[in-house]
């Protein structure tokens, strides 16, 4: 391969700088951003490093191009597979759910067209969905021989529900913006040409919320505490009160809501 085609790869992930702390991080793997083993890869590591700063940022996740937002996991690249290879590759892809659960600041999905299977699963693990008008969603594992991993079937029925989980796994079938709002998979709707926009003025404003206010609140979010005992809520409840009072922005917040 020449130093010219080097050139010409398309970058998996790539990463730009947004106005006020807000990163935008694009699959960028043509024709449909399908997710790649190395696409896997690079995308959990750039939400780690962006995770592990002192300064973290607020981050839209997209795709490029207009049609696809992510075909989900590259059928292509996995019929080559042994067994033990596709375990790599789920074990992969958890991971990288797992990085999208634990990533403490803001971040927006936004869906720019086509959101299928994995691609579903990485935007339920997202503050925010946005979705262009022109956006459809499917899991079509049912079809191609392959299964969601359990941990995105998992968010899938916490989000919407039990019934629709069925439909959209178990039907194959592909629903539009519209229904995916109505399902909860999308907060907004909104036109293609004002998707990014859109998706990162509602980042700017999350980041601009304190903190560890912000974190904590996340992580309480994904955590199953109902079936805890008492005594378990209450140390939790204690051990973060003390560090959000201590926490500096927490307390200017205090301050200025109390002025």
């Amino acid at each position: 391969m020449t130093t010219a085609s080097l050139s010409a790869v398309p970058v998996p992930v790539s990463v730009s700088g947004e106005a006020d702390g807000v990163v935008v991080l694009t699959l960028n793997r043509p024709p449909a951003n399908a997710l790649s083993d190395s696409l896997i890869r690079e995308l959990t590591t750039a939400l780690e490093d962006l995770a592990s700063g002192p300064d973290a940022p607020a981050v839209v996740l997209t795709g490029a191009g207009e049609r696809f937002f992510c075909a989900g996991g590259d059928v292509k690249e996995a019929i080559g597979y042994d067994a033990g290879s596709m375990v790599d590759r789920m074990t992969s892809f958890h991971a990288l759910l797992c990085a999208l659960e634990k990533f403490h600041r803001p971040l927006v999905c936004a869906v720019n067209g086509w959101c299928v299977g994995g691609g579903i699963e990485m935007a339920l693990f997202a503050d925010a969905v946005y979705a262009s008008s022109e956006a459809r969603f499917v899991f079509p594992e049912v079809d191609h021989g392959m299964l969601p991993a359990v941990k995105g079937i998992a968010r899938v029925r916490g989000i919407v529900g039990d019934r629709g989980a069925r439909r959209l796994l178990l039907s194959g079938k592909p629903v539009d913006a519209f229904e995916a709002k109505a399902l909860g998979i999308v907060d907004e709707v909104v036109e293609p040409g004002e998707l990014l926009e859109v998706a990162a003025a509602d980042a700017r404003a999350a980041a601009a919320k304190p903190p560890a206010v912000f974190a904590a609140l996340k992580l309480a979010l994904h955590q199953e505490v109902a079936g805890w005992p008492g005594e378990e809520q209450l140390r939790v409840t204690a051990a973060d009160a003390r560090t959000i009072f201590l926490d500096p922005a927490a307390r200017a917040a205090r301050e200025a809501w109390h002025d």
